[in-house]
């Protein structure tokens, strides 16, 4: 087990759950690859998420044959973004593993703006 596994949780993630259906959420983008909704938890005016529907736990894990999917997320995510009003610019995350700070292991882009962001995050 790698050091960014330890203390990973098993089982459906909160994500599996909102691509399921079991839990409800309003996506703000659905297509056949991946859905962005609003965080529940917004660090910014806009907060968004970009998920892939394929699971892939970690940036870590994603292999050669995931480039594609890992490219239409940023371009979904660059999409939304328009939409949402951020033409001003904004923030794309991934965090990955424990001291990348990620607390649900399916892999999400994190988009943020509407406020000037500082630097060094974190």
């Amino acid at each position: 087990m790698s050091e960014a596994e330890a203390g990973r949780p098993t089982g459906p993630t909160i994500f599996d759950k909102i691509l399921d259906g079991s839990i409800p959420s309003k996506f703000i983008h659905e297509d056949d690859k991946c859905v962005a909704f609003m965080d529940v938890a917004p660090q910014a005016p806009v907060h968004f998420l970009v998920i892939p529907r394929k699971r892939i736990a970690m940036i870590e894990e994603a292999e050669d044959g995931d480039a594609e999917l890992l490219g239409h997320l940023l371009l979904a995510a660059k999409k939304v973004a328009k939409e949402q009003g951020l033409a001003k610019g904004y923030r794309m995350i991934i965090n990955n593993g424990v001291e990348g700070a990620q607390s649900v292991y399916h892999l999400h882009v994190h988009v943020m703006g509407g406020r000037m962001m500082s630097w060094p995050p974190g």
